[in-house]
């Protein structure tokens, strides 16, 4: 339980920038160090934790630390991902107003921000190879976020009828199970 705690405390510590860019750190702990799911089971619980109410890593560690632990697992996990955050936030509320306004805060973040951005991008990428995304299929997740960004259409709508259709193809009009 203890290791439950640290692994997913780190991961809580060591990220900036939200849940998404927690997902190689969540990937090299978990997966590479501590083996406690396969990237296959990461991919699987990626999706469910999408589509789950709730803040995205933190969902994570719930389903990791209840595969492993059970009900306790899945509390001190969550426990470690949230405990960091709240830390952090309550210092910065405790000092911020002091700080507002420099110069040098204004630049910190302006460098964070395109650092977070790759940190979005490398999972992303890795999740395309994971989801066996080719040159047939490789426009469903261009159109979802076109819908989403160019037209306002609610992620929820998409994921649905991104669920539906998918069920819909598997079941009725693919031919070939092992053509993608």
């Amino acid at each position: 339980m203890l290791e439950l705690f640290k692994t997913f405390f780190q991961i809580g510590l060591f990220t900036i920038g939200g849940g998404y860019a927690m997902i190689p750190l969540i990937e090299q702990k978990v997966v590479d160090e501590q083996g406690w799911v396969s990237r296959n089971e990461l991919l699987d619980l990626i999706a469910v934790a999408q589509s789950c109410p709730g803040i995205f890593a933190v969902n994570i560690s719930i389903f990791i630390g209840n595969k492993l632990r059970g009900n306790k697992g899945a509390l001190v996990s969550a426990l470690g991902t949230c405990l960091p955050s709240f830390l952090c936030i309550l210092m910065i509320a405790l000092i911020f107003q002091q700080f507002r306004e420099n110069i040098w805060v204004e630049h910190f973040f302006r460098g964070i921000r395109p650092a977070v951005v790759a940190l979005i991008l490398l999972p992303v990428f890795r999740m395309a190879a994971s989801a066996k995304l080719n040159r047939y299929n490789a426009w469903i997740p261009i159109a979802a976020a076109f819908l989403i960004w160019m037209f306002g259409v609610s992620p929820i709508f998409v994921v649905v009828a991104a669920g539906i259709l998918g069920y819909v193809y598997g079941k009725y009009l693919k031919e070939d199970p092992g053509n993608p």
